[in-house]
């Protein structure tokens, strides 16, 4: 009977048998614990090739199935160590297949001794390339794109800019010129 402000209160019946029942299945576990765990980790280390951790992993993981199963364990007549190494050797194998079945993991350290290019310095100078062409007049922004983005003649350029092939030469001088410029102000050197 628990008491409340004063007030004794009876329990609910099915509260009650559920905290019984749950006190049953942690002394289980206790027990199983207490029983097994020495033995069943010394035949899970064999199965594992001495991998303690693994091992611990394993035994672990039967003792929690174990107590999911108290209610079927708890009226069990003789020793629970057969299930118990049952369990433990089906989540090896379970382990086991679940590491075939995906790419083994590799070490990371010996990719750290390999160089790689930079990628934020050529995003760098791509946005201080930008910059710097926007700088830049219309007319010579355009005869350099026309001419090394988009890798077209003189000639070309010009039927594409409706302009003419001298026009292009001289424009392509004088924005490189200031292009030159516009780098340099922001720090940029051949």
């Amino acid at each position: 009977m628990a008491q409340t402000t004063g007030v004794p209160v009876r329990e609910n019946s099915a509260v009650a048998d559920e905290r019984r029942s749950a006190d049953l299945d942690e002394e289980l576990v206790r027990a199983l614990y207490r029983e097994h765990a020495g033995p069943l980790f010394a035949y899970v280390l064999r199965l594992v090739s001495g991998d303690r951790q693994r091992a611990e992993d394993v035994v672990q993981e039967t003792l929690i199935r174990a107590w999911k199963n108290a209610d079927r364990l708890s009226g069990a007549t003789g020793s629970l160590r057969p299930w118990l190494v049952t369990v433990a050797r089906r989540v090896v194998i379970d382990a086991h297949r679940g590491r075939r079945s995906r790419p083994q993991e590799v070490d990371a350290a010996p990719l750290e001794s390999v160089p790689a290019a930079d990628e934020i310095d050529r995003a760098l100078r791509a946005m201080t390339l930008t910059d710097a062409l926007d700088a830049l007049t219309p007319a010579h922004r355009a005869v350099l794109v026309e001419t090394y983005f988009e890798g077209r003649t003189v000639a070309e350029a010009a039927d594409v800019l409706g302009i003419p092939a001298g026009t292009v030469r001289s424009r392509v001088f004088y924005a490189l010129r200031s292009l030159k410029l516009a780098l340099a102000e922001r720090g940029v050197t051949p």
